[in-house]
């Protein structure tokens, strides 16, 4: 069930030939790349999104076998759910792209609200990725194979971007940085589970969450790096090929973990603990 490797040129490939992938979040930006992306590699398709009528288009951009299942990844049921209509479907599932998400401006923390919004936020951004791991951790390691996971954090699971800090995404970082921790442990946790992890760490991607408030891409602010889904597919993909655990889209995103590091030596240095 494992991925088998093709070598071009001096590039090492997966072969998704024959293989299965199961992307979340399929019908529009990074996770419909991703599906055109291994379609292309040759992998037969799981489309699995809220939105019944752009999952359908998405379904028509795909070559060969692909079936479209609508679900709603907040219902913590949805998950496993998926897996076994995957399985039910296909035999097996050799690849899941756990990357639906929501995102939102929830505005200054002090004034957040922990309603039913945000409750889904942390279902769909964090929880959502931990349920399809663990069903696909069982039906891997009942079916004696192996299988991998790409998760799909954010930019904001590792810091405070520069380019966002005014806009109030408090909470959807705190999703995000939720989900890297639960890829870190999964991953560090991976030896024995049949399952390889890796953790896909997009900065600014055109998606519908930033089209919506930013119609033309080409008018974008130079700071954002802004990329086209179909780029972030390609280095998620090529991570994968390089056996990566993190995969980050930006040059930037080392940058700006800067202050996080600076400020706990600092500290360190105040304490006493280091010189």
């Amino acid at each position: 069930m494992f991925a088998l490797r093709l070598h071009s040129g001096d590039k090492t490939m997966i072969d998704y030939n024959g293989q299965v992938a199961l992307v979340t979040g399929a019908a529009s930006g990074i996770g419909r790349a991703l599906a055109i992306a291994l379609n292309a590699r040759g992998a037969k398709l799981v489309l699995a999104d809220i939105n019944a009528e752009l999952l359908v288009a998405a379904r028509e951009e795909i070559s060969g076998d692909c079936i479209a299942i609508p679900c709603d990844l907040a219902d913590e049921s949805a998950p496993a759910a998926l897996i076994e209509q995957a399985w039910a479907h296909f035999g097996r599932v050799d690849l899941v792209c756990a990357n639906a998400g929501m995102g939102g401006r929830g505005g200054k923390l002090a004034k957040a609200r922990l309603d039913d919004n945000a409750k889904r936020l942390f279902a769909v951004n964090m929880f959502a990725p931990l349920l399809l791991a663990q069903a696909m951790i069982s039906k891997v390691v009942s079916a004696g194979g192996r299988g991998r996971i790409l998760i799909t954090g954010s930019e904001n699971s590792l810091s405070i971007p520069s380019a966002v800090q005014n806009f109030g995404l408090g909470l959807y970082a705190g999703s995000k940085h939720g989900v890297l921790a639960i890829a870190e442990w999964l991953h560090q946790e991976s030896p024995g589970t049949g399952i390889d992890v890796h953790v896909l760490l997009p900065g600014a991607v055109y998606t519908p969450m930033i089209s919506r408030n930013l119609p033309d891409p080409a008018k974008a602010p130079p700071e954002l790096g802004l990329l086209m889904p179909e780029r972030c597919a390609e280095l998620a993909l090529k991570g994968m090929d390089l056996g990566l655990f993190y995969i980050p889209t930006h040059a930037h995103l080392f940058a700006d973990m800067k202050p996080r590091y600076e400020g706990v030596a600092e500290s360190l240095k105040a304490l006493g603990l280091r010189t």
